[in-house]
């Protein structure tokens, strides 16, 4: 039997909704089993009455950080220092931030650089360069307690230039002579590339952001899957 990954949380208190740590907990049990689990603020602070409340449900551990100065955040440093240790000192597969602070972001890389898998959760004012540095990032706004993604009242999703072109060159990437490509493969080329989920645009599955684009058409094999083609490729191929 395969052992589980091993998964070290991290949590920027100040800049998290402490509603949403059972949904975080049930998404990364998806990855693994997570070994360590840490959550970091002023606990002093009336603002984080709200984590205070969750800490025994969840079994996880608070790390006090004094402001030590009016306007610094004292909580992103501790915060680098212990996931920089763990890096160094503990056999960790996973590594998994909840903030909406960009500050984070060398840290997400420098933990690639090492081999980690990062996963990012945030609300929607996260700065797409933490986003976008993560091996996966969720917008916490859009998921429901039940994890089911949550409608998001936006334009149409064909005029969002960058997930079209993303998609169809994920496409072209593993693409037949009749410019038909398998889904899974579609989702791995993807991965590797963007930290990309389809529920940050309210579908649940891949399948279902392909079917709601009429750019794109679908066939379904029974001896091996689900199969998308760019219409355009249709047209002229």
């Amino acid at each position: 039997m395969k052992e589980k990954e091993k998964i070290a949380l991290f949590i920027d208190a100040d800049n998290a909704p402490a509603a949403k740590i059972d949904t975080i907990l049930s998404e990364l049990a998806r990855y693994g089993v997570v070994n360590i689990r840490k959550a970091y603020g002023n606990w002093k602070s009336p603002c984080l009455k709200s984590w205070e409340d969750v800490l025994h449900e969840f079994a996880i551990q608070p790390i006090q950080q004094f402001d030590l100065t009016k306007g610094k955040n004292a909580t992103d440093i501790a915060l680098v220092i212990d996931a920089m240790d763990i890096l160094y000192t503990r056999d960790v597969d996973t590594i998994c931030l909840v903030s909406s602070d960009c500050d984070f972001t060398p840290l997400v890389t420098r933990a690639l650089a090492d081999g980690k898998f990062i996963i990012g959760f945030g609300e929607r004012k996260t700065p797409s360069a933490f986003v976008n540095s993560c091996s996966k990032f969720l917008y916490l706004d859009d998921i429901d307690a039940d994890e089911k993604p949550v409608e998001i009242k936006k334009p149409s999703i064909k005029s969002d230039t960058k997930l079209i072109n993303m998609l169809r060159q994920a496409i072209e990437a593993s693409e037949d002579d009749d410019g038909w490509a398998h889904l899974g493969t579609i989702g791995k080329h993807i991965s590797n590339h963007a930290s990309f989920d389809p529920r940050n645009y309210g579908f649940k599955k891949l399948s279902d952001l392909f079917s709601a684009i009429d750019l794109f058409e679908m066939k379904q094999k029974n001896s091996s899957g689900t199969y998308v083609r760019d219409k355009r490729r249709a047209k002229f191929g």
